[in-house]
């Protein structure tokens, strides 16, 4: 049976990917008799009487072969041949192959047909060290062990056709440094040609850019260790941690299994040879920047490289390339100085007006920028003096901006009159900074008018109310011009508000009042004359603050008492009333109470679940709740993922009188202790209590063979989580809700008797092809321990739990009722909904936790019905027993099936309690991507990165210009992907990486 197990099982791992191996096994011969030229020297027994003698013969080839020959007679007693020790050189199972001729009995004389057979014994016995004699070991089957009893195929006949027999047996458990072959003869006539005795060892193998060793393997499957081959890495070197070297499985038979698990591939500035086994470096002149299969690029414009494998070109001297650029963006340089600068005066007010530079550097992030020095000749100097310059006062402002200016014109106000400026313009873009001379500029200088008004001073408040402040100023004295008009300008005082916002208020007197103001706050107000010169400068700020009148302020005071007491009543009423009817309602609706064991009780006549844990024998709850499958009704096929306790494979049951299904096989892996035993099959106990159609149905264990097996019902599509990433958009919304109806049904169905999953989560809820969603993995996460490497599970109190499910009272106290399983129900529905995202998304579990704290609320999934939103909602109350329960959640679902047009209503990102500054995530800065890849990689299509390649849509230019008809010839099928893609490469034009960028 153990042999036809491990038969089995390796051909299971053979049908991974359909192959018996990438190359053909390596043989080490241990022993070859065909290759003695002279006498074996084997040991024969009884030594007084010796039967089997040895001789020269020719083999079916006609070479000459040392031979053993046995042929007793009349004789029945056992008749023993041994070979010499032969080393086994670290192999733990080694193959043997015979090559005999065999006399059929009815051709032997007639007296020695009663004690003929036509079969012979083989047996091995281990040693460290050549210790056999003549009589030791004894000439028994113990100490010997047996191999097999051969038998001949082909039967010598006296006139008939010579034709030998090949046999080839296998040697396991070999452990000490050598060992000896026994032949064990009981009435045979035969002749033994030839002995090989070899083992088998896997060659050395590049595959996926990763080097595996020549491996010897020790058990069924073996696995492997490699490294990445040269210029070649898992990772690219800011990733911490690295990821796991590179792994083969080595199979018994000497051929490697299945495919590489690797991470493996080009370091930038090297591609793939030979399609994965090299990395070749970029040759002169060509560039690759990124890590991974790309293939090198010409160097763009204006640069070059200075040997092979670089991942970056260089730019050619007086060319830059910015901080921010790609690799494969060609150099530029600097903008040529900006040309003919016309100025308008007016007054204190010039105006500045150019043409663009000749030459723009190949750029398209061209700006501008203004400097102003004012400009004095000294009292003393005389007319050849060179002025003195400074830069200019801060009054001076600029329209719209002195700096960064994209347009080519700029207003500048505050000037002083009767005074000499000098404007310089530059032109500035992307790699100005990066240039060892300065910005190329173009100077102007000019003088502005005289009769400017002089400042104003001196501001009084003669009047303040609550909301408005009456403000008075003196006239300037200044004989030569008359004031036309005053403006005010004011703003609230707010230190925390850098950015003030100026409001304005024109007066023909010296005088104005302000309205429309804050209770109680203070206000920054400053004012200046104009003439018909212009504006003169705005006097210095003044603070002023408005005050609400006492009798108003009294009368407000006691409205605002009545009505604070007012409410302080209300409240103690709502109190009052909510505590009673919950007592009430808990006393009505809910018999249920936890025993001290922390398990639910519930009325006469309902079924309750019973922890197999309070079973002395945990192997009697599993007896008593699920069946024991003989080993022979199963046929493992293959390998479809891998649990917590070791693989998980697909299979087929055939139980005598019932139909064969497929099944789904949970295996505990070798070397196992007791308790993990127990805590593997105490998933069968807890299973086997649960009959419901939305629960995953136990078929039953296999605990008497090895490995230990839990059988389940076979869910075609998996878990829920990667099913819906697999099937985005393809489901309707009365879909996705027939979907979680089923859920809750099954999660009804466990509340009722009293468990308490603790694990509720997408990826615990598995697919069938009919699309019904199932509840599994029942009792696991109890068992996960602190150094598991799942970051889903995160420690919390003195266990792990996963953070982003789970219910706020479970994560603090570890509080888990069927009301942390609703709040768990509630992410599954946005899960649903939004097609396998990731609950919180990148945040960290601390963040989740913190967030849920300050009463942050996940937001409707896009095109989520806003019915749904609000049961989501529902679900993710603080507090749980305001939460519904899984009966009220069916009844509601229901609801919305019946009523498909309440689907059609979805709900909105300010729905709902949400945190404010996580409500909108900013899409993929697309504007931002270096390649095709990356940029599949931010809108979640990093699966058809190898598509786009093969299709050659390997640049922007090209991707830009892509219809449907191509994703389908790409193998982009599904509708939703298509959108998706199709939506992107808009907003790629959008933000300049269509052709129109290019053609510029």
């Amino acid at each position: 049976m153990e042999r036809v197990l491990r038969t089995a099982v390796l051909a299971l791992w053979l049908s991974l990917t359909g192959l018996t191996g990438p190359c053909t096994a390596d043989e080490e011969v241990l022993m070859n008799t065909k290759l003695e030229t002279s006498d074996l020297r084997w040991t024969i027994y009884p030594s007084d009487d010796p039967q089997w003698e040895e001789m020269s013969g020719l083999d079916d080839e006609g070479v000459g072969v040392r031979t053993f020959q046995l042929c007793p007679g009349d004789s029945a007693s056992s008749h023993w041949l041994r070979t010499r020790l032969i080393p086994r050189r670290g192999a733990s199972h080694v193959y043997v192959e015979l090559r005999f001729t065999m006399m059929e009995c009815s051709s032997l004389p007639a007296h020695t047909y009663r004690a003929c057979k036509e079969t012979f014994n083989l047996y091995y016995y281990q040693a460290d060290s050549d210790e056999a004699t003549a009589m030791h070991p004894a000439w028994m089957e113990n100490p010997y062990t047996k191999v097999d009893t051969v038998a001949a195929d082909f039967l010598l006949r006296r006139g008939g056709e010579r034709r030998s027999n090949v046999k080839t047996l296998r040697l396991s458990g070999l452990s000490q440094r050598g060992f000896y072959l026994a032949f064990q003869a009981q009435g045979a006539c035969m002749a033994l040609l030839s002995v090989r005795v070899f083992f088998k060892k896997c060659p050395a193998l590049t595959r996926a850019f990763s080097a595996f060793p020549e491996t010897l393997p020790h058990s069924l499957v073996q696995q492997s260790t490699g490294a990445c081959v040269p210029n070649a890495a898992s990772a690219p070197d800011d990733i911490k941690p690295p990821p796991p070297p590179p792994t083969m499985f080595c199979g018994e038979d000497g051929q490697w299994v299945g495919l590489p698990t690797t991470s493996c591939a080009c370091q930038p500035g090297y591609e793939p040879q030979d399609v994965d086994l090299h990395c070749r470096a970029c040759p002169p002149g060509q560039f690759k920047a990124g890590f991974g299969a790309g293939l090198c690029q010409l160097c763009p414009t204006y640069s070059y490289t200075n040997g092979p494998g670089n991942p970056v070109c260089l730019c050619r001297p007086g060319y830059y390339r910015a901080e921010g650029d790609p690799a494969d963006t060609a150099c530029t340089k600097p903008p040529s100085a900006p040309r003919s600068i016309i100025t308008q005066i007016n007054d204190t007010t010039v105006t500045l007006e150019w043409s663009e530079p000749k030459e723009r550097g190949g750029r398209a992030d061209l700006t501008y920028a203004v400097q102003c020095l004012r400009c004095s000749t000294p009292a003393t100097s005389s007319s050849s003096s060179v002025p003195t310059c400074a830069p200019c006062a801060e009054g001076v402002s600029y329209r719209p901006t002195q700096s960064e200016l994209t347009g080519r014109r700029v207003v500048v106000r505050g000037l002083r009159p009767h005074t000499t400026y000098t404007f310089t313009v530059l032109a500035l873009n992307g790699v100005s900074a990066l240039a060892p001379v300065p910005p190329a500029s173009e100077t102007v200088n000019l003088t502005t008018s005289r009769d400017v008004p002089v400042p104003i001073s001196d501001i009084r408040k003669t009047r303040a109310t609550e909301s408005s402040l009456s403000l008075s100023w003196p006239v300037p004295h200044q004989p030569h011009y008359t004031v036309l008009e005053y403006q005010l300008r004011y703003c609230m005082k707010d230190p925390s508000d850098m950015g003030q916002s100026w409001q304005y208020v024109s007066s023909d007197m010296n005088s104005a009042v302000i309205g429309d103001l804050r209770r109680g706050s203070l206000y920054e107000v400053q004012v200046r004359a104009r003439t018909m010169a212009g504006y003169g400068h705005f006097s210095q700020a003044r603070s002023f603050r408005t005050m609400p009148d006492e009798e108003e302020s009294h009368s407000r005071m006691v409205v605002t008492g009545v009505l604070v007491s007012m409410g302080v009543l209300f409240l103690i009423a709502v109190v009052f009333v909510a505590v009673y009817c919950f007592r009430r309602h808990s006393r009505v609706n809910d018999p249920e109470i936890m025993d001290k064991n922390g398990q639910y009780l519930m009325g006469q006549g309902v079924k309750v679940y019973i922890d197999p844990f309070t079973y002395e024998d945990p192997n009697e709850a599993v007896r008593e709740f699920a069946k024991e499958i003989d080993v022979s009704f199963v046929k493992i096929e293959e390998v479809i993922g891998a649990g917590e306790f070791g693989e998980v494979c697909r299979g087929r049951l055939k139980i005598p009188g019932k139909k064969e299904n497929y099944v789904a096989i949970k295996t505990l892996k070798g070397g196992y202790t007791d308790k993990q035993r127990r805590d593997f099959l105490s998933e069968a106990s807890i299973m086997g209590q649960f009959q419901h159609p939305n629960i995953i149905h136990l078929e039953g264990v296999m605990t008497t063979s090895c490995p230990v097996m839990i059988l389940t019902e076979y869910m075609e599509n998996g878990a829920l989580d990667s099913f819906l990433r697999l099937n985005d958009g393809q489901f309707t919304p009365i879909q996705l809700v027939g979907m979680l109806r089923g859920i809750a049904s099954g999660m009804k169905y466990l509340s009722e008797m009293s468990y308490v999953h603790r694990d509720l989560a997408a990826r615990n809820i598995l697919v069938n092809s009919n699309l019904v969603c199932k509840v599994s993995d029942f009792g696991l996460s109890r068992f996960l321990q602190e150094n598991s490497s799942d970051p889903t599970y995160t420690s919390s109190l003195g266990g792990k739990i996963p953070i982003r499910w789970t219910a706020p009272e479970a994560i603090a106290f570890r509080k888990f009722t069927s009301a942390s399983d609703v709040w768990s129900y509630g992410i599954v529905m946005w899960e649903v909904m939004s097609f396998g995202e990731r609950p919180y998304w990148d945040m960290s579990n601390q963040d989740v936790i913190n967030a849920i704290e300050q009463d942050y609320r996940l937001p409707p999934p896009p095109e989520c019905p806003w019915a749904l939103h609000q049961l989501m909602l529902d679900c993710w109350q603080r507090e749980r027993c305001s939460r519904p329960r899984f009966c009220d959640l069916v009844s509601a679902l229901d609801k919305l099936i019946r009523n498909p047009a309440s689907l059609k209503v979805t709900a909105r990102h300010g729905d709902g309690p949400s945190h404010p500054l996580l409500d909108q995530r900013p899409p993929p800065p697309l504007s931002q991507c270096a390649s095709v890849g990356e940029w599949l990689r931010a809108i979640k299509m990093g699966r058809y990165e190898e598509n786009f390649i093969q299709a050659g849509f390997t640049s922007f230019e090209l991707v830009s210009q892509i219809s449907t008809e191509d994703l389908l010839r790409i193998g982009v099928t599904l509708a939703g992907h298509q959108k998706k893609i199709l939506s992107s490469i808009q907003t790629l034009r959008v933000h300049g990486k269509g052709p129109s960028t290019l053609r510029y």
